[in-house]
């Protein structure tokens, strides 16, 4: 058994939080990062927006960043030697191969999704958004299942950063207390799946 399970008093497995984390988080620090990343002002929403917010936020989150989001604040996603960065530097502060690369702006809302102003190269065919269709496809493979939307939802992904990993499970625990409030909850992924759009461009554009 995994040490981040244990028994309840009905011999069923359920899932624990260790007592701190590899990368030195203490247990009153991740406490404290765990109520400030506490999902607020919940509220139901359509399902294309609910799969657009999920699939924007797992692409931001799949990104490489060491810090602290913060809400409300600007953050920029760049691909950049085939690698996703989030960065606070904005794409007219760095080099041109950094301006190439820009996704565009992302913002974390207080309820734990991301949303983005995707970028101007998102509108032309190149490596950029041939990169966004890869991870879309992984995206929409993920969703082909009879599980549950909120069964394959990111609760805590151990190879994940620390950042990363808090934020995930935010993102998850606000998708689901969104699909519930809707109705839309125990609905099969694969369901969820019909309504994707034919491209993550769409859903990062926010085109119907």
């Amino acid at each position: 058994m995994s040490d981040l399970t244990v028994k309840n008093e009905r011999g069923t497995a359920v899932a624990t939080q260790p007592p701190g984390n590899p990368d030195g988080k203490g247990a009153n620090g991740f406490m404290l990062d765990w109520y400030r990343t506490e999902p607020r002002g919940l509220v139901a929403k359509p399902r294309r927006q609910v799969l657009a917010e999920f699939f924007t936020s797992m692409l931001i989150l799949s990104s490489q960043f060491k810090y602290k989001p913060a809400i409300g604040v600007s953050n920029y996603l760049y691909r950049v030697d085939d690698e996703w960065t989030l960065s606070l530097i904005a794409p007219e502060q760095w080099s041109e191969k950094h301006r190439r690369g820009f996704v565009g702006n992302c913002v974390l809302q207080a309820d734990q999704t991301w949303t983005i102003e995707p970028s101007e190269q998102l509108l032309e065919s190149g490596p950029l958004t041939e990169a966004v269709g890869r991870f879309f496809d992984a995206f929409a493979e993920k969703m082909d299942t009879d599980l549950t939307l909120e069964e394959i939802l990111p609760f805590y992904v151990r190879g994940l950063p620390y950042w990363q990993r808090l934020h995930a499970s935010a993102l998850s625990r606000s998708i689901r207390g969104s699909v519930k409030l809707g109705g839309q909850a125990s609905i099969r992924a694969r369901d969820w799946r019909l309504a994707l759009p034919g491209s993550g461009e769409t859903l990062l554009l926010g085109d119907a």
